[in-house]
């Protein structure tokens, strides 16, 4: 019993630094919500050869990894590219991003798979590839 006592205020000691952990943005202000995204840019188009080509990037979705946000390219009105413009600093976002961009050239369209290990990253790449596509209209 008297060990107890000791172990008990220890370990309360201890985990007081976890529940007071708070993860750091890379935005240097307080943690923003989970999924606050920001508006979607406006497009900006050129025209050469009869086929227009558009830029348009995606909505800013901060994520518990990090802030998200991509830049679509289109040929008329086939995605051509995609580029992160913003996303995690993590090994796991670093191996999903291509895998992310490849599925999305595949399909044309934001209904693309979740990335094993990178699930966040990969929510909010969908979402601010999706509110690109809808800007694009």
């Amino acid at each position: 019993m008297k060990r107890a006592i000791p172990v008990l205020v220890l370990s309360v000691a201890g985990l007081i630094p976890v529940w007071r952990y708070a993860p750091s943005h890379d935005t240097g202000s307080s943690p923003a919500p989970a999924q606050a995204a920001a508006p979607a840019s406006t497009p900006s188009a050129s025209s050469s050869g009869g086929t227009t080509t558009t830029v348009v990037s995606g909505s800013l979705v901060d994520t518990e990894k990090g802030p998200v946000r991509v830049e679509v390219t289109f040929d008329g009105d086939e995605i051509a590219s995609v580029r992160m413009l913003r996303q995690p600093d993590h090994p796991q976002t670093t191996a999903a991003v291509p895998k992310l961009i490849e599925e999305t050239l595949r399909a044309q369209s934001a209904d693309i798979d979740t990335v094993s290990g990178a699930t966040v990253t990969s929510d909010g790449y969908r979402e601010s590839l999706q509110a690109a596509l809808d800007a694009k209209g």
